[in-house]
């Protein structure tokens, strides 16, 4: 045997070796990853599951009985759970939607002068101080909300009420004529948890816009479009389906937050759409919060059902998210 005929038998060998090697090892990954997917959804599963279990004595005598079992439902006013959880599930998407009204489009104009239109080193330091206020505890931004926001934003309220009280929105009180002199409202609440989530969406667009292909950005400028063009005709396109992620993720932040809307609002049951008014919205998670240390079984089981109601109402937030993303992407360009 000749030495070329040798060397390409060996070559061939350690050929055939490394693309074994490869083979365990691409099967390894696969394992390992739709375990790891699979174990998503098992915890999912096993999450609903618990709550349905729990919730289920609270569901099946969910009338005017219940007043019987439950310590905190007030018996004199006639609710039932079924009302009760209408009630708070009607506050907590009023006080989300508030917070989304104002976080969104503003977390789009930072995502943009950072990504876009800040020199480098002003980006950078930026970029760093929203991750840092996108790490601080929920407890932090109640704190801050009532001792330093509510405060400020008081004589706004009044000015509000005074001028703007035709509008539902702002109408004040129908006894006093005058707003909530304490400024624990909806929309403090709501404005809380707009700054909350604005480092979040924020981070997230800022990434997207990013990632748009400098090609696009080129072409748009040597066309001569304008910088606010360009990004119009380039970067929105390219990135609204990431805009859109961003903004649904900010939503399920907002509607699960508890303790900086437990710390702000003062709590009450209505379906009244007057923001500036005290006692007359609250959250599920911060109703939770309210009533879990003190309750009795029959109420904790009363409570996981508000539970339930808030992971069904974020389970379908999200699925919508990704039916939307879903749908865009085919028109973006960021396939």
């Amino acid at each position: 045997m000749t030495t070329t005929e040798e060397d390409a038998r060996a070559e061939s060998a350690e050929s055939s070796l490394t693309a074994r090697k490869h083979s365990i090892a691409n099967h390894t990954f696969a394992g390992i990853s739709t375990g790891a997917a699979s174990l998503i959804l098992v915890t999912l599963a096993a999450v609903a599951t618990f709550l349905l279990i729990e919730a289920w004595p609270a569901i099946m005598n969910s009338g005017g009985e219940v007043h019987d079992r439950v310590d905190w439902i007030d018996a004199e006013r006639g609710e039932s759970l079924v009302e009760i959880i209408g009630f708070l599930i009607f506050g907590t998407l009023l006080i989300s939607a508030i917070a989304l009204a104002i976080a969104a489009p503003l977390s789009t104009g930072v995502a943009l002068f950072i990504s876009h239109f800040a020199p480098r080193k002003l980006a950078a330091g930026l970029g760093y101080l929203i991750d840092l206020l996108a790490a601080i505890p929920s407890v932090v931004y109640g704190l801050w909300g009532a001792i330093v926001v509510i405060p400020v934003l008081q004589p706004l309220f009044s000015w509000l009420g005074q001028n703007l009280g035709w509008i539902p929105l702002f109408a004040p009180d129908p006894a006093t004529g005058t707003v909530s002199s304490t400024g624990r409202v909806a929309l403090s609440a709501g404005i809380v948890l707009a700054i909350m989530i604005l480092p979040i969406i924020t981070a997230v667009k800022r990434e997207v816009f990013l990632q748009t292909p400098l090609l696009h950005q080129e072409a748009a400028l040597a066309m001569g479009a304008t910088r606010w063009e360009m990004i119009q005709m380039a970067v929105f396109p390219f990135g609204r389906p990431g805009m859109i992620g961003a903004t649904m993720l900010g939503l399920g932040r907002a509607l699960g937050e508890t303790m900086a809307v437990y710390m702000i609002l003062s709590p009450g049951l209505s379906y009244s759409l007057a923001v500036l008014q005290a006692g007359q919205h609250n959250t599920i998670a911060a109703n939770i919060a309210l009533k879990f240390p003190e309750t009795n079984s029959s109420g904790v089981s009363a409570l996981i059902a508000m539970g339930l109601a808030l992971f069904l109402i974020t389970l379908l937030v999200n699925m919508t998210a990704r039916w939307v993303v879903s749908r865009r992407a085919a028109f973006s360009g960021a396939n």
